[in-house]
């Protein structure tokens, strides 16, 4: 049988002698009465911009969805199969989560793959071509500004895409009367990896800002 990595299994031990050892008490809560999590957040699955460590929480705090870029797609009832959209629904409808995050990043490697028109796909499938054709048309508008330098460019894009995402967070019925009803509030935020800043979308004017910490 092929070994665990070991990386892995250290991490697991310092985990067990550490971690666990400090919210044993949590953990058993946890696994008696359930989770109960108020905030979803809507994050890239690349491994520099884990929501857990970004935002200091413990077990049971947070809801998380990872994907490629952050994205969420609007609203399509087809019966195909739907792994963000049906995360959404259970965060939604079974936790009841009153707040949504989403939060995108600096240096995002789909959203580079988004704004290269040369770029091959990366597997038969172009599974990540695909799912990245939902911003298209915000990245060739952006990627024709003749202005901006690239790394403005992509910044831009990855803003845009947390902007497209909340706009089809609300395509979601149940989000949309929720949000309307008071029972749920929608975030944009974005993080830059180089610096570890945090900024967040102000609703009214859609610019992102850095809170005071």
């Amino acid at each position: 049988m092929q070994s665990f990595p070991d990386t892995l299994l250290n991490g697991y031990r310092n985990f067990m002698s550490g971690r666990y050892v400090d919210e044993r008490e949590r953990y058993r809560t946890l696994a008696e009465l359930g989770q109960n999590p108020s905030t979803l957040v809507i994050a890239c699955c690349d491994s520099r911009s884990a929501p857990e460590i970004i935002f200091d929480a413990g077990p049971g705090e947070l809801f998380v969805i990872r994907n490629v870029a952050n994205m969420v797609p609007p609203y399509e009832p087809d019966g195909n199969f739907h792994s963000t959209s049906s995360a959404l629904e259970f965060a939604v409808l079974s936790l009841k989560v009153s707040d949504i995050v989403v939060m995108g990043h600096g240096r995002c490697g789909g959203i580079r793959a988004a704004l290269d028109p040369d770029a091959e796909p990366l597997s038969p499938g172009d599974f990540i071509g695909r799912w990245m054709a939902l911003l298209k048309p915000a990245a060739e508008q952006i990627q024709s500004n003749d202005i901006m330098t690239q790394t403005e460019r992509q910044t831009a894009l990855e803003r845009i895409s947390i902007r497209n995402s909340l706009e089809n967070l609300r395509s979601f019925p149940e989000i949309k009367a929720r949000e309307e009803e008071g029972k749920l509030r929608l975030h944009g935020a974005w993080f830059d990896i180089s610096t570890g800043e945090l900024w967040i979308m102000d609703p009214a004017t859609r610019d992102f800002i850095r809170p005071d910490v």
